[in-house]
């Protein structure tokens, strides 16, 4: 590809100049007042397409619309989907940016502005890939679709409803997304798995009224003690989670998965100083990377009850609650952890208080197979942008619009995040690395060749 490459190198100016132009609109999908930004954004990133010979269209939604383009069909060529969204989180607070978040700054190797690296920038990359096939090629050698959304920072309702109801529009053999960050600074990555997770809020309820501590402590079942009595029973010494049946479908770290990990530069004494911790547990006979990333898992997010004013008040409560979540990994249901926890909550909650179960959401996790062509495609065209080979990595937290394309579409995810784990996501003064946009652009370009090689292959 080197007249693919030069080109890319030839307008890098030009590449980041766009990119800043992107950047000033503000985007802000949570905002209603940003409605007009949001309009103005989705025409501008139509207007990426025009530009091409591409005819995409605007795709309205009951929120912020949606632009969908695709490339020249080849029948019995492989078919990506790229998604991405232009919508930004708030900048707030604002005093907290050292330059205006919709000013874009070249500061330090870096673009500085809000949605630099979350997504604006990460998908811009796809963009200029295709731009470069475009102009040298006049075609590329596979079927590219591309699905850009304006809610992902607010639930991405109208693209769940649009993939439910129009699966064939967006079918696709893998998604491209990049919207994260790499192992490490220098160190790219392709994430092949993700977990999913269930979220609940209990409510543990006591006597009809507070009461006083010392009338009645000890003969009444204190709420708050009885809720410490319950979430300590979710999981045991080992920091295994206690729900029946918890276990049964969960898919074991393979051999290879384990010396992968374990070979990464990763230092868990520096993992735990950089949170301002001396050590951690979690369930026995995992890595720190094991756990993070591959192993389910249960913890509370906030608890409440009682007295929480200033000095002493010598009170019984009535009742109490807390809030708390299962990260799960595949094949785990949450409607099958739903069920378990309902049975384990009924074997430890005390006698005197009821509980009241509040099941919030649930999303299976994602995982590709180490061995499918099109992570191993991925791969090599990372390694040419960047100059080695990237780690396989799989992410702890959820990205359900992924869940979603898996479960509609059966294709699998590519998730190739440029960005890095300091990038400021969703905090002020977030950055992206103009080396590593540079990278993305020409990983991206490389990406459609070696997916055409693929089913070059399979013919």
């Amino acid at each position: 590809m080197p007249n693919i490459d030069e080109f890319i190198e030839s307008n890098a100016a030009r590449f980041e100049d766009e990119l800043c132009e992107f950047l000033r609109i503000p985007s802000i999908s949570a905002d209603p007042e940003r409605k007009g930004d949001m309009q103005r954004a989705a025409d501008w990133v139509a207007d990426q397409f025009r530009r091409l010979k591409l005819e995409p269209e605007i795709i309205p939604t009951a929120g912020h619309p949606m632009v969908y383009a695709e490339t020249e069909n080849i029948p019995g060529a492989a078919t990506a989907l790229v998604y991405g969204h232009y919508d930004v989180q708030p900048a707030d607070p604002l005093e907290k940016w050292d330059t205006p978040p919709f000013e874009p700054t070249r500061r330090d190797g870096n673009i500085v502005a809000r949605g630099a690296t979350d997504d604006k920038g990460q998908l811009f990359t796809h963009l200029k890939g295709l731009e470069a096939w475009m102009n040298v090629e006049g075609r590329l050698p596979i079927n590219l679709k591309f699905i850009i959304e304006g809610e992902e920072e607010v639930g991405s309702a109208g693209l769940e409803k649009f993939l439910h109801e129009h699966p064939e529009k967006l079918a696709a053999n893998c998604v491209v997304i990049s919207d994260g960050s790499q192992f490490a600074p220098g160190i790219p990555a392709v994430t092949y798995g993700l977990r999913g997770i269930a979220y609940y809020e209990l409510h543990v309820i006591g006597p009809n009224r507070a009461l006083h501590s010392g009338s009645f402590g000890g003969s009444i079942t204190n709420p708050i003690n009885a809720l410490a009595t319950i979430l300590n029973g979710l999981i045991d010494k080992d920091g295994r989670v206690t729900i029946p049946g918890f276990y049964d479908d969960v898919v074991p770290l393979t051999d290879r998965e384990r010396r992968e990990m374990a070979a990464m530069p990763f230092d868990e004494k520096e993992y735990y100083e950089q949170v301002g911790v001396d050590g951690a547990i979690g369930e026995y006979g995992y890595s720190a990377l094991e756990r993070r990333w591959a192993r389910p898992t249960f913890d509370c997010c906030g608890i409440w009850g009682g007295y929480q004013g200033e000095g002493a008040k010598t009170v019984l409560p009535s009742r109490a609650a807390a809030k708390f979540s299962f990260r799960l990994v595949p094949n785990q249901d949450p409607a099958k952890v739903s069920e378990g926890l309902r049975t384990r909550l009924a074997e430890i909650t005390p006698p005197g208080v009821k509980t009241e179960l509040i099941d919030f959401h649930g999303a299976p996790g994602v995982l590709v197979p180490l061995d499918s062509p099109y992570i191993e495609a991925a791969a090599r065209a990372i390694e040419h942008a960047f100059g080695r080979r990237p780690v396989f990595t799989r992410e702890g937290g959820s990205i359900p619009i992924v869940t979603t394309f898996h479960q509609q579409l059966g294709a699998d995810a590519l998730l190739i995040g440029w960005g890095q784990d300091d990038d400021n996501t969703h905090s002020p003064n977030e950055k992206f690395s103009l080396a590593d946009f540079h990278r993305g652009i020409k990983a991206s370009a490389k990406l459609w060749e070696e997916l055409a090689g693929i089913v070059m292959d399979e013919k």
